[in-house]
């Protein structure tokens, strides 16, 4: 159900990527938009899904898997009301130091560019802090196996944002757009919220907004949220860096970021969130000694690694060998153009490269918050973010000219070392968490088989891209991809088959016995 819901989300953002792009393209406008959605953003991620979950949904599930709903509804109340307060704080704070935030973040933006930056950026803060609340009501609904619902509310938020788009797009110039489009991704978050709140009201039915720190579970909530809060924030900071580092490389380089950001985090979300988000409630159930409960967690995470695996490996090999192909598919409309798609293959490129193990980490992670223990995590990710700093900078800006490229490609060089610093911290995450509960991981013959398979299926897939007509793949780009793609995907699900992987025969059962 997570993944069904987060595939209709990621859909719909895939559709409004596209339409972004045919209106904007890789233009100054497209910049100021994508730079403007990541500032208030960084409520939404802080004070949203990471952080909330990570705090929240344990000592709440807890609650209802031992009966206690009029605890566990006190508890929701209370955090709800709190949370309304301080982002309500952040949001006005946001809208006020604006230009502050502009500087810190797109220092490269200069005129007309930085203040349609600051002008969307003051449009978008309060409907971001709706979307904070979003996030509460998709803690409630998790831990009452409410997933659907709970992943599919962006369906609402994206098709507002399109709506508007396609609206206005003929009739008025890319700044007015821009602006226009800010405006519906305020209204698009309200409506979010609202189709949550009757059901979350529904399940739990004695939830009353409080301020009620008297309650030790409460208090609990607001220490393990801390810590989730600052793991969360360095990790927004490493991403903020990219982007500040974007925006000091040639005109387009934070819209092209932006664009591949949307294909990356789509295996992320689909398979990454959907078994971490799934798990974390499971496992925040585990009751016992210390023994069973080692022996439970130990079982669901090498699951879900496999799960996961199964998904990512595939995933991250058709980013690096036919990236082209899927960013035509998905962007190449009216103003995007041929060239533009394979800047962005390279871009996704280098994001392929900590693929794997950005989904692996998050699982981890789960782990810890699922053991009450938050605090490892975000010494992990502060060692992410140093690495991802260093590395990227270098990348980025003096790596292209010493090699003689373009210094537009050095946006690749932030995604790849960004890569590397994610695996430096999935192993922190797994040495530690190996000595907590005991030996954890993906068995190596298993990964071993499902790179083979993926290698397999890139060389056809490759293969028949190349023989493609170039008039053939500049004129019908979806179906060229439906084409190479689905003959990826059927040849890595036959061979996965036919070396014995479980989860390809799985897979299989499940549609016979559809």
């Amino acid at each position: 159900m997570v993944a069904a819901g987060i595939l209709l989300s990621r859909l719909a953002g895939l559709i409004r990527s596209r339409v972004l792009a045919h209106y904007f393209a890789t233009s100054d406008a497209a910049d100021a938009f994508v730079a403007a959605f990541r500032i208030p953003n960084l409520l939404q991620n802080l004070f949203g899904e990471g952080a909330l979950s990570a705090s929240f949904i344990p000592v709440y599930a807890a609650l209802l898997a031992r009966g206690d709903r009029k605890e566990a509804d006190r508890v929701a109340g209370a955090v709800g009301a709190l949370l309304a307060v301080i982002v309500s704080v952040l949001v006005l704070a946001g809208v006020a130091f604006t230009p502050s935030l502009i500087d810190a973040i797109a220092y490269g933006f200069t005129g007309a560019k930085r203040e349609l930056t600051i002008r969307l950026v003051r449009i978008l803060f309060p409907g971001v802090g709706l979307l904070v609340l979003s996030a509460w009501c998709l803690g409630i609904l998790n831990s009452h196996r409410k997933f659907f619902l709970a992943y599919s509310a962006p369906v609402i938020w994206n098709a507002a944002i399109i709506a508007t788009l396609i609206w206005f797009g003929g009739t008025v110039g890319q700044y007015r757009l821009a602006a226009l489009a800010a405006w519906g991704s305020v209204a698009g978050s309200a409506l979010q919220l609202g189709v949550q709140l009757p059901v979350v009201m529904r399940l739990a039915r004695g939830l009353r907004p409080t301020f009620d720190m008297a309650s030790e579970h409460v208090r609990t909530v607001a220490r393990n949220f801390w810590p989730t809060f600052a793991s969360r924030g360095v990790v927004q900071i490493s991403a903020y860096i990219d982007a500040l580092i974007a925006s000091l490389l040639p005109t387009g380089a934070v819209a092209a970021l932006g664009y591949t950001q949307i294909l990356y985090t789509l295996p992320v979300s689909l398979f990454g969130m959907a078994v971490s988000a799934a798990e974390l409630p499971e496992m925040s159930s585990a009751t016992g000694e210390r023994a069973e409960v080692s022996a439970y967690l130990r079982a669901r995470l090498d699951g879900g690694l496999r799960q996961l695996a199964f998904y990512i490996v595939p995933s991250a090999v058709a980013f690096a060998a036919l990236g082209q192909v899927l960013a035509a598919a998905i962007f190449q409309t009216g103003r995007f153009t041929r060239s533009d798609s394979f800047w962005v293959w390279g871009i996704l490129a280098g994001s392929s490269v900590g693929l794997l193990a950005g989904t692996m980490g998050r699982l981890y992670s789960s782990a810890f918050y699922a053991l009450r223990d938050t605090r490892t995590p975000l010494r992990f990710a502060i060692v992410r973010v140093v690495l991802t700093t260093v590395l990227g900078f270098l990348a980025a800006l003096p790596l292209p000219g010493l090699i003689g490229i373009p210094q537009r490609w050095g946006v690749a060089g932030l995604t790849a070392s960004a890569g590397v610093a994610g695996w430096v911290e999935f192993l922190l995450l797994r040495r530690a968490l190996d000595e907590r509960i005991g030996e954890t991981g993906l068995d190596w013959a298993y990964g071993a088989r499902l790179w083979a398979s993926a290698a397999l299926a890139a060389l056809v897939g490759g293969g028949l891209a190349l023989a493609t007509p170039a008039d053939l793949a500049l004129r019908h780009p979806v179906g060229v991809a439906i084409f190479v793609i689905g003959a990826y995907g059927l040849v890595y699900y036959g061979v996965t088959g036919l070396l014995g992987i479980p989860e390809a025969r799985l897979l299989l059962a499940r549609f016979r016995r559809r």
